[in-house]
């Protein structure tokens, strides 16, 4: 049994229990010399679910670990289905990095299926949740990232769970984390000022991933084109009609769409109420990061980016 598995910190999971009709796939898969996780060089091995989490493990470990993504970007979460390459990564990790709040619906079971071994924390935990105000009969939203605020308590979960993990290098750990909160506290400052300069601040959005930006910020949250948490809830006609005509009666001046949905239903939607859609380019990262290159490849960026677009398409 690996240390790892004693770990007892009240932001750790237990491990899962091993089922034996898994040890066939793990050993198939453990030849593979293509698993992320697989650091082979004395790095903190580390599998994220979301690409949120991994940018900030990548942060936070620096040198000292390899991350493994499981979601990439512009895949959306809520209709998402581990590879057998996510099971190996998982099954050799030594820390597991969470979103939590049921945004990896697939987690559980996948965990028991790759015999994972290693520490599992959950960066959600501590963080104050939202719940939804209708559609989503009192869920509990886990968008939390788009508040830096809560995003810092996510840095935070993840160096303790490396320097747990990883006792030698926690200074490092906590060095890197330090560092990374200030940027995220000039982001919040920066965040707060520029739409702090809004007059309009009526937002529409593919589905309700912005609340904890909308609370934070002070932006009026009208409604989204799926309105619920969920991506892969069903849109009524009767849905469509109340939006447009709550665009229509409020003054909204745009409608955004989002990197990982299809832009389709919003442009239709903004032609019927006669307001402009930011799509392309300009489309908000809802649920994932970006891709290398684009205006979302980094947390940082991200917000910047959303920021950016929601001001421009406000004011």
């Amino acid at each position: 049994m690996r240390p790892l598995r004693r770990l007892a910190h009240a932001f750790l999971v237990p491990p899962a229990l091993v089922l034996p009709a898994a040890i066939v796939l793990a050993t198939a898969l453990g030849c593979s010399s293509g698993s992320g996780a697989d650091a082979g060089d004395g790095r903190l091995r580390v599998v994220a679910t979301t690409t949120q989490t991994a940018d900030f493990a990548r942060v936070v470990g620096g040198e000292q670990v390899q991350v493994y993504g499981v979601l990439k970007a512009n895949v959306d979460p809520h209709d998402f289905e581990p590879s057998p390459a996510d099971l190996d990564a998982l099954g050799r990790a030594d820390v597991i990095v969470r979103n939590g709040v049921g945004l990896e619906e697939w987690f559980d079971e996948v965990i028991r299926s790759a015999e994972a071994e290693g520490a599992v924390v959950d960066a959600s935990a501590g963080v104050p949740l939202r719940r939804s105000g209708v559609s989503d009969r009192g869920a509990y939203d886990p968008h939390l990232w788009h508040n830096p605020r809560y995003a810092m308590r996510m840095v935070t979960n993840i160096e303790s769970a490396f320097s747990a993990a990883d006792p030698p290098r926690q200074a490092a750990y906590r060095d890197n984390g330090q560092r990374y909160i200030a940027a995220l506290e000039a982001l919040d400052a920066e965040v707060e000022a520029q739409i702090g300069s809004l007059r309009n601040r009526k937002l529409v959005t593919n589905h309700d991933a912005f609340g904890y930006l909308v609370e934070r910020y002070g932006l009026e949250f009208v409604g989204s084109i799926i309105p619920t948490f969920d991506t892969q809830a069903e849109l009524s006609a009767q849905d469509v009609s109340a939006l447009v005509a709550r665009i229509r009666d409020t003054g909204v001046k745009a409608v955004f769409s989002e990197s990982s949905l299809p832009p389709r239903t919003a442009e239709s939607i903004g032609q019927e109420a006669g307001v402009r859609v930011v799509a392309g380019d300009d489309a908000l990262y809802g649920d994932t990061l970006g891709p290398p290159g684009s205006d979302g490849a980094t947390y940082l960026e991200m917000m910047r980016h959303n920021v950016r677009v929601i001001v421009d398409g406000l004011r």
